[in-house]
């Protein structure tokens, strides 16, 4: 069984042809790009998706040598996200089905991500960081869901780097120009350092970040904004190993390729006598390959939609969905 993926909730329209065993066929992508120090707009990053989304798609398929009567289901990402570029995609992915009549399958962001990840890296029964532009959460499987052991109470991880990547004139999504910037940075500054119970709050960091623009280095903010944060995700994930005694973690989404996280959260694994699995770099941000295995595994549980009944949600949770593979 194979079937073709569809991702397009930010600033990514991909499509991936992926097998029901695990195999990647193809993974073709078109990231919008803002203008320099300014963020996604959604309308613009909308008609971006509509203008490659037939090109993206066709290589797809011809790097995966398929054609559209091949396939065994499409699926696409249904939330949460940015609404006009959910749309795109979701109103591409109910024509194909409609008009092959092909099982159609919504898959949640979120679920891409940790389950891409677990196929890349062999994981079994992780502690999940999902860290990205739309997501920060330390998730375990328990019961047919991924339940949330801590999260941001504000912006995500993602959006603080993106955030401030901004307001000293980068473009998003800028994660390796930041840390680039860190990489040279000398001088820690004080910036607020937030945990409450076991979620954070990274507004204060942003807030404080930008203030201190004017008389501290870039590079040496960029450097201190990196160290406070990943050592807050650090403690907040060290506490859910603490609980839930997981022998791995893994990191997933597009802060999943951040260097200085992964020296960080390999003394937290080395203490806790865990494994530290990241999703591997070409993987980490958004992509198409994301929706199309968790469709695979959805298409194995016998789970589908009709194309009339097919939905967006900009603000689906993650531990609302079903995910009848994991106990």
């Amino acid at each position: 069984m194979i079937g073709l993926g569809i991702e397009s909730t930010a600033h990514t329209f991909g499509a991936s042809v992926v097998s029901d065993d695990g195999r990647i066929m193809s993974n073709v992508k078109d990231v919008y790009k803002p203008p320099e120090g300014a963020g996604i707009h959604p309308r613009e990053a909308s008609r971006h998706h509509s203008d490659v989304a037939p090109k993206v798609i066709k290589d797809s398929l011809k790097k995966a040598s398929k054609t559209y009567h091949d396939l065994d289901f499409i699926a696409y990402s249904a939330g949460p996200g940015l609404g006009p570029c959910l749309r795109v995609g979701a109103t591409l992915a109910r024509f194909i089905s409609a008009y092959y009549d092909k099982p159609l399958i919504p898959v949640h962001h979120g679920v891409g991500h940790i389950e891409l990840g677990t196929l890349l890296t062999g994981a079994k029964d992780p502690l999940v960081l999902l860290l990205s532009g739309g997501h920060t959460m330390i998730l375990s499987a328990h019961d047919k869901r991924w339940r949330v052991f801590g999260e941001t109470l504000d912006i995500t991880l993602g959006q603080l780097i993106d955030q401030f990547g901004r307001s000293v004139g980068l473009s998003s999504p800028s994660g390796p120009q930041v840390e680039a910037l860190a990489s040279k940075g000398k001088n820690f500054v004080q910036l607020p350092y937030v945990v409450k119970g076991n979620d954070l709050s990274f507004s204060g960091i942003l807030s404080a970040a930008k203030k201190s623009l004017k008389s501290v280095s870039i590079e040496d903010l960029a450097y201190s904004l990196q160290e406070v944060a990943f050592s807050m995700l650090a403690e907040t994930a060290e506490r859910a190993l603490a609980l839930t005694k997981k022998p791995e973690i893994m990191v997933v989404g597009g802060v999943a390729a951040n260097k200085r996280l992964k020296e960080i959260l390999s003394s937290v694994a080395e203490r806790h006598g865990s494994e530290l699995l990241i999703v591997p770099a070409e993987y980490a941000g958004d992509n198409g390959a994301q929706i199309a295995w968790p469709g695979a595994l959805y298409r194995k549980h016998g789970y589908s939609v009709q194309p009339e009944h097919a939905f967006i949600d900009q603000s689906w949770r993650i531990d609302e969905v079903e995910v009848p593979w994991r106990g």
